[in-house]
């Protein structure tokens, strides 16, 4: 064989692998030392090439496409620079979780240190953030070669998808000639094996006997309990959570990506509006839990954050079957490496009787329902930032997709996203909690839904406007609901905004952009919603016609404070403390 051949024989082999074990979507950014990578995956039969010119946007559009697909998707860029510009989306893979297979082409190694073109360091480029690196080595065609590089092919996937999943790097050294041989006889055979070279299989975490009977045992006689659901809680878990609640009669403190509020369900323990009444001045000591147990990461809640540092609870049971150490409020009493599913379950083997009621339960509930009814009042009366999220959850469709910046859109759902059994699948990049990436990252979940809608802030959205490519060269279905306040509107709520010389210019950074013109340059549509009404139509008419569509909603940063302490100032109004006095 020459060099082409032997080239030809071993990319096949790992591209051939990665697709026997499941990775049939691949997002690749063109270059030249990436050829053959490239030219071999789209060859593949069983493969599906997404092509995204910027690197930057296409890391983050294969990790929402990962997100959503739960399996691992891969990223193929050519040496140099573009290998750098997947670094913040393997920062978020790797603190949310998300399994990415990032495959970077890389100059031989005579090649490197040398002042080649395009040749930097590559070598642990990812640092920490990546699960496992290898630095393949040089293609060829050998029965050793083959299998070794189908086994690297295999490790990568298994590492990757095994608890905690995220992202693994490939660097694969090539040396030119790199345009592939594409009609070489059995391109993809495997001849001494069927299936895939090397194939993985991975369990579930369980405890032992005795460690639920002594979990039980702290548990079965407390009444003052709390569930706390958040994000990166598997789907399948969920009614084994809900029976444990309903088990224990415990409130399930349900963050919005959580996806406890929505879906079919019961939600008769489900709380969604504790971020409100937590800001009610007193009511934190009289609503303290004896025992917390979560499941998924710490909820975006800031006020429930500071509520479980300052009223510790006895025991907080922290379940997470990748035995990660998830605990900002450094209040855990019990970190518990258990596949969250099977520690539902098996638990009230361990407790005795069911419950059949809790008073303590029952205030929560009637709480819960109390600021509900509050905040639905004022949002029939008022239009707002916080209106437009009530309005998405009323006129999404059914198993529809609602990826929400981050800032204040995501605390406007976490505040006015209320439980409902329509099936809606809410996303954001919480691992790093960035803004950058995000609508790549949209477009990513959107090849897996029908319907998928982004809510984001203006200066979010600019950050990846690049993003917006992706929709025009897969005609990819996605309305974006555009709230242009004119720059960062979290700031507003924070203490740099009684600055008022300095914070304008450092903080609300208003752009004065036009985004209809972004509108036009990537073929989508583009309209303004003043109203409930007009926002409705434009919804709607987006969902019937497809492709791209920008629906801005122009708001007013300083009125949008104003509404939103205006709303917690009459939620605070129908809460009575003496009811939960004992």
């Amino acid at each position: 064989m020459d060099h082409t051949d032997q080239l030809t024989a071993y990319v096949a082999a790992f591209v051939d692998e990665l697709a026997k074990l499941g990775v049939n979507h691949v997002v690749v950014s063109p270059g030249s030392r990436s050829t053959p990578i490239a030219m071999l995956m789209s060859e593949h039969e069983k493969i599906k090439v997404h092509l995204n010119i910027d690197e930057r946007s296409a890391g983050f559009f294969a990790l929402g496409m990962a997100k959503a697909k739960n399996q691992p998707v891969a990223l193929v860029c050519t040496s140099g620079t573009a290998a750098a510009n997947y670094f913040p989306a393997v920062v978020e893979a790797h603190h949310s979780r998300v399994p990415l297979l990032v495959i970077t082409a890389d100059r031989p190694h005579e090649l490197r240190e040398v002042g080649a073109p395009q040749a930097i360091n590559q070598q642990y480029l990812f640092s920490h953030y990546a699960k496992w690196f290898v630095d393949t080595a040089l293609p060829e065609a050998a029965e050793e070669a083959i299998r070794y590089i189908r086994t690297v092919a295999g490790r990568a996937v298994s590492v990757s998808a095994g608890a905690p999943k995220g992202p693994v790097h490939i660097n694969m050294p090539l040396r030119e000639p790199i345009v592939p041989n594409l009609s070489l006889e059995n391109l993809w055979s495997l001849h001494e094996r069927d299936n895939s070279y090397v194939s993985f299989n991975k369990g579930n975490p369980m405890l032992s006997s005795q460690a639920f009977a002594h979990i039980g045992q702290f548990i079965k006689d407390e009444t003052k309990g709390l569930i706390i659901c958040g994000d990166q809680l598997k789907g399948e878990d969920k009614q084994a959570i809900v029976e444990l609640a309903n088990y224990l009669q415990f409130p399930i403190i349900a963050d919005p990506l959580s996806q406890m509020r929505s879906g079919d369900h019961a939600k008769n323990l489900v709380i969604d509006t504790y971020d409100s009444f937590l800001k009610k001045e007193g009511i934190q000591p009289l609503l303290k839990p004896e025992v917390v147990i979560r499941f998924g990461a710490m909820p975006v809640s800031k006020g429930l954050t500071l509520f479980l540092k300052a009223y510790e609870p006895k025991a907080v049971f922290v379940v997470d079957e990748s035995n990660g150490w998830r605990d900002p409020t450094l209040r855990s009493t019990h970190m518990i490496q258990c596949n969250e599913g099977l520690f539902a379950r098996e638990l009230p083997k361990y407790i005795g009787s069911k419950k059949s009621s809790n008073s303590w339960s029952e205030k929560w509930i009637e709480l819960n329902k109390q600021v509900k009814d509050s905040l639905k009042i004022n949002l029939q009366d008022k239009w707002f930032e916080g209106s437009i999220v009530q309005e998405l959850s009323k006129l999404l469709p059914a198993n529809s997709a609602l990826f929400i910046g981050n800032s204040m859109p995501i605390r406007d759902v976490d505040s006015f996203f209320f439980a409902t059994d329509k099936p809606i699948h809410l996303f954001a990049n919480r691992g790093a909690n960035g803004i950058d990436g995000v609508v790549s990252s949209a477009l990513g979940v959107s090849t897996e839904y029908e319907h998928t809608v982004l809510l984001i802030g203006d200066l979010s959205f600019y950050h990846d406007l690049n993003g917006l490519l992706a929709a025009k060269m897969h005609n990819l279905n996605l309305t974006v609901v555009l709230i242009n306040n004119d720059g960062g509107g979290i700031f507003s709520f924070l203490p740099q905004s009684k600055e008022e010389k300095h914070f304008e210019f450092l903080f609300g950074t208003p752009t004065g952009l036009q985004f209809e013109h972004a509108a036009k340059l990537y073929e989508g549509t583009f309209s303004r919603a003043y109203t409930a009404d007009e926002l409705h139509c434009a919804l709607k008419a987006s969902f019937k016609e497809g492709g791209l569509h920008i629906i801005e909603v122009p708001t007013a940063r300083k009125e949008n404070v104003e509404i939103h302490r205006e709303i917690w100032s009459d939620v605070s109004q129908v809460i009575n403390l003496s009811e939960f006095e004992e």
